[in-house]
């Protein structure tokens, strides 16, 4: 059967995208998701002390309020009730096919349709829109003898529940966003747990704390004073952009908030040396805790800084020696910059994706792929933000994926093809942009590719990137017209759109 739209992925791309799509008017939409429920990296994310860092009352769509967060940053089974919420209020629920892993997406040229296999079944869409995300695919290093391990071992992400740590000895291998929220909690259980950091964070304080009762109920109560309270927080992160893209010299107040972090938390001043980071802030991702200091200072907590060599049946091994273990625990993040794999997809005349992208990821706007005809990614290359909300930046992406979807229909369009020419003025702007950012000084991060490419994040304001995003430009793409309706999608002028 041919659909008018069909999303792969549920997380907050592909469901704030359905919504924005049925309030449209547009209801022939499928969702595909290749697991048993919603939730995208908030439903595969469910390690202890997993949760968001950027602030509840804008990590949330504009259209769904929310006045009840139970605090300022909110735990992951929160998020993941906020969007099974969003889901069934708005009516798509019911467009979700579970357990439909995509496996190739195929373009028809003579007939305009995007062929889909799925381990569920085989598809159609007119349009094709990618909401995997940059956070789902797992990445464990390559360490030798990782698999003779005797003991339990398992990725953050893929958090096995059924393993006990209470007395046990447990070796977290990564210092990234997920162990620093990983170890203050299972410090508490562990007898002994040992963090193998190969390169330190920067971790600032954590402001967090629960709302009370009184503040939901002013918020709920008072018109206008929710988006106002959203309005502020924006304006106070989206500051922070000039110290990532501009003025480097403005994470010196940031840098100041580090080092009060880190002396607040440990006292040892041998401890305190081994996590200062030896690059310069900003570059790798800044985190924030106010309890991953203080738990490395725990008696039961060992800090190790050697490199691992191995990998053996019974522990980690390093230059120094050997570390027992009875579990080991990868917070060693994601493969950030593949974005569509292990799917394939293939273009206009068998071009495949992964060919076309062979020396690093490119989209114009992080949306639109020449040779790809009526496919648009969400959270695509150049859209990741070190300094504000994502969910910003995808409602920036449904209005142009829905401006694209109109255009097709209200001018009997077979397709829309971004030019290439477009495409690489793009790339080349990102790329010149990206040099004089903080994210390019010389470290190595999740926002690169092996050779060194930053293609995950965005040089400048959210708020540029939405006008930059506030309606597609015709000038920028082929098309070709239809000359008859096809099955299944409304013609021009129906009212649909």
């Amino acid at each position: 059967m041919t659909h008018s739209v069909v999303i792969i992925g549920s997380g907050f791309g592909g469901i704030g995208m359905a919504i924005r799509l049925r309030r449209a008017g547009i209801h022939d939409v499928v969702i595909l998701e290749k697991a048993a429920g919603l939730g995208g990296t908030w439903r595969d994310n469910t390690y202890p002390g997993a949760a968001c860092d950027i602030p509840s009352h804008l990590y949330s769509f504009s259209f769904e309020r929310k006045t009840d967060w139970s605090r300022r940053f909110p735990p992951q089974p929160e998020i993941l009730a906020y969007l099974r919420h969003c889901a069934r209020k708005h009516g798509v629920l019911e467009k979700v096919r579970f357990g439909a892993e995509v496996t190739e997406a195929r373009f028809d040229e003579d007939a305009a349709l995007w062929r889909i296999s799925t381990t569920g079944g085989e598809l159609e869409a007119r349009v094709l829109v990618s909401a995997c995300g940059q956070l789902n695919r797992p990445a464990i290093p390559p360490i030798e003898g990782r698999d003779r391990f005797a003991g339990t071992s398992f990725h953050s992400a893929r958090w096995d529940h059924g393993a006990d740590l209470r007395g046990r000895r447990v070796a977290v291998i990564g210092t990234g966003a997920s162990a620093i929220q990983i170890v203050p909690e299972i410090a508490e259980r562990a007898a002994e747990l040992r963090l193998f950091q190969r390169t330190a964070p920067y971790v600032i304080g954590k402001p967090d704390r629960p709302y009370r009762g009184w503040e939901k109920s002013v918020l709920r109560a008072v018109p206008g004073l929710y988006e106002l309270n959203r309005a502020r927080i924006y304006a106070l992160y989206e500051s922070r952009a000039l110290g990532f893209v501009k003025y480097p010299q403005v994470m010196r107040l940031l840098e100041k908030r580090f080092r009060d972090t880190l002396r607040a938390g440990i006292a040892d001043p041998r401890l305190r040396e081994a996590v200062i980071p030896r690059y310069p802030m900003g570059c790798k991702r800044i985190l924030i805790s106010s309890d991953y200091y203080p738990a490395l200072t725990r008696p039961n907590v060992d800090l190790i800084t050697d490199p691992i060599e191995r990998v053996t049946p019974s522990g980690v091994k390093t230059a120094g020696r050997e570390y027992g273990a009875d579990v080991i625990v990868y917070a060693t993040g994601f493969r950030t910059t593949a974005f569509l794999s292990p799917m394939k997809i293939v273009g206009r005349g068998g071009r495949e994706l992964n060919e076309a992208w062979r020396d690093g990821a490119q989209a114009h706007l992080g949306i639109t792929v020449s040779g790809f005809p009526n496919l648009f990614l969400l959270y695509g290359p150049y859209t990741n933000l070190g300094h504000n909300s994502i969910i910003y930046m995808l409602e920036s992406q449904f209005r142009y994926v829905l401006g694209c979807v109109e255009a097709i229909r209200r001018h009997g369009l077979d397709w829309i093809d971004v030019r290439a020419d477009v495409q690489d003025a793009f790339t080349r702007d990102m790329r010149r942009r990206l040099r004089s950012t903080v994210w390019e000084t010389g470290c190595q991060s999740w926002y690169m590719t092996a050779d060194g490419k930053v293609v995950s994040n965005w040089p400048g304001f959210t708020f540029a990137y939405r006008r930059a995003t506030r309606r597609p430009d015709p000038r920028h793409f082929n098309v070709r017209t239809r000359a008859a309706c096809a099955p299944g999608v409304p013609p021009p002028g129906s009212g649909a759109s």
